[in-house]
């Protein structure tokens, strides 16, 4: 397994993570066994750097990673890195109602991870979404407080704007942000990815598959579950749906020519990003199966060069895809998405 370091300060990674919010939400009907099989098979294929977040189906996915490390190999298990995320409020019907980045709030958040994932620290520790009400300033120096009494490792961000990792880096060192990054969602090269490459902060990316909607395996038709937060994703639905699954059909040509899947050209894209600066690139990849997990690692063995790179912005130019990557009322959380 290839291996990059998570910024500057942060600790070194496999090449590629396993998102595992999928194994437990938003996503429709999960098999638990199948995945637990393919944790499994993360770890015996390298892979160390595991994704959650304690608001995933309200801590189930920080139980079941618990479920799979112990009964992993030793080896395994110390191995493992744990990326968490917190803040996100929810009822008990699963609706969400905010973010809570208070201080208290972030102690408190990181005892119940603590517990359910059954270990004393947490590697990198995360708010999900900046706080509009709370400094960032002290959000993070509550998480430098773990990472003084030890229970906490490394301090990241997620979908953070360039101002806020610049005020946040100010008070501690940040491993990494994390943020979606692909094909079809490259925001980030605008302002953030040049900030975070300035102040020697990683990147951990996610929906690098756009949920799917890029793998090359994705049907106009198929059918979702009400769960499925795809189903009202605007990507996903009328003609914004027909016009990205176009773009796929065209990076198929590049990926069939390549002899590998959309899939592993789409992820090996999102890995030849990072190489040549200080600063890694570490793509999420959400498989829920063992097959999904097979593909996906089998893009660390497409070797991209300038012309297959050429090819590739060709068919799927920056800001080609159609619709936002969240519904309106979503979007209005993110802080990288703010405008000037």
């Amino acid at each position: 397994m290839q291996m990059r370091q998570l910024g500057t300060t942060g600790p070194h990674a496999s090449a590629i993570g396993l998102g595992c919010m999928g194994m437990s939400a938003l996503y429709g009907p999960a098999d638990r066994a199948e995945s637990l099989a393919t944790i499994h098979a993360a770890l015996d294929a390298g892979v160390t750097l595991l994704d959650t977040g304690d608001f995933y189906a309200m801590g189930h996915n920080e139980l079941l990673i618990n479920e799979a490390l112990r009964t992993a190999p030793a080896a395994h298990r110390e191995r493992a890195l744990l990326s968490v995320k917190f803040g996100a409020l929810r009822g008990p019907d699963g609706g969400w109602s905010g973010y809570d980045g208070r201080p208290a709030a972030v102690k408190n958040f990181a005892a119940y991870s603590l517990q359910r994932l059954g270990t004393d620290h947490i590697d990198v520790y995360r708010i999900a979404r900046v706080d509009p009400d709370v400094p960032i300033e002290e959000t993070v120096g509550a998480i430098a407080d773990l990472v003084k009494a030890g229970y906490v490792r490394h301090i990241g961000l997620s979908e953070a704007g360039a101002e806020t990792i610049r005020r946040a880096t100010a008070v501690a060192p940040i491993s990494d942000l994390q943020i979606e990054y692909s094909l079809i969602s490259r925001g980030i090269e605008d302002e953030i990815l040049p900030v975070c490459r300035e102040l020697g902060v990683g990147i951990t990316a996610y929906g690098v598959l756009s949920r799917g909607l890029i793998s090359g395996h994705w049907s106009r038709d198929r059918k979702l579950a009400d769960t499925d937060f795809r189903s009202f994703s605007p990507r996903f639905g009328g003609a914004n749906v027909d016009h990205n699954l176009g773009l796929v059909e065209a990076l198929r040509k590049v990926a069939d020519d390549k002899g590998v899947s959309v899939a592993q050209i789409a992820i090996a894209w999102v890995l030849a990003q990072g190489p040549k600066h200080a600063t890694a690139i570490v793509p999420l990849i959400g498989s829920r199966t063992r097959a999904q997990l097979t593909e996906a690692l089998g893009s660390l063995d497409a070797t991209l060069d300038a012309d297959d790179l050429a090819a590739i912005e060709e068919a799927v130019p920056a800001g080609a895809a159609a619709g936002d990557r969240y519904r309106e009322a979503q979007m209005a959380f993110l802080d990288s998405e703010k405008k000037k």
